[in-house]
């Protein structure tokens, strides 16, 4: 019985629970919570893509925009303090992280999909773990990008609007403290 409930723990970050060690490390500013955007369907982005119009990309639906005040919701639950949220410059990322926190979200190119040749994969990523090698942060904060980013630095395909909390200094691969599915 003892060693079912020490596997039942070892389950539950990767089934959407994150212990509270995780929660505490990340309002500590000791991680970092990355999440995939909200729901945006599709793959990709439609041919004649341009970053500074939104109306050439795939953008959130209403399911993700729910999603995305959820995880709001779901973030002052755990620290009702401020929190920086990083963001792709992506419409459907900005878009999440605006419904997330009404302080809105510091664009960060390194977060930018690489998606089919859109960017450098291995140089977003290095300069995502240089600006995040620090070992702790003033405050809470939340990185929001796209598949492509989220896997290359943790090494898991995660679904829309799923996020991970790992452990600071940022590494590749990333330290993953709990897996956390959308609220």
């Amino acid at each position: 019985m003892k060693m079912l409930g020490v596997l039942l723990m070892l389950l539950l970050p990767t089934s959407g629970f994150a212990d509270d060690g995780a929660w505490q490390a990340w309002r500590e500013g000791e991680a970092l919570l990355i999440m995939r955007h909200a729901l945006a369907p599709g793959s990709g982005d439609p041919a004649g893509f341009v970053l500074e119009d939104c109306s050439t990309q795939r953008n959130l639906n209403s399911e993700g925009q729910q999603q995305a005040k959820r995880w709001g919701d779901s973030l002052r639950t755990q620290y009702s303090g401020a929190i920086t949220i990083y963001s792709s410059q992506w419409c459907r990322c900005l878009d999440t992280a605006r419904l997330m926190n009404s302080a809105g979200p510091v664009a960060l190119p390194a977060l930018n999909s690489f998606f089919a040749g859109r960017g450098d994969g291995d140089k977003q990523t290095q300069a995502l773990v240089l600006q995040f090698a620090s070992a702790q942060l003033a405050q809470p904060a939340v990185l929001v990008s796209h598949q492509v980013n989220f896997t290359a630095l943790t090494g898991i395909f995660p679904r829309s609007g799923e996020a991970v909390i790992v452990a600071l200094p940022l590494t590749q691969p990333a330290t993953v403290l709990a897996r956390l599915n959308t609220p």
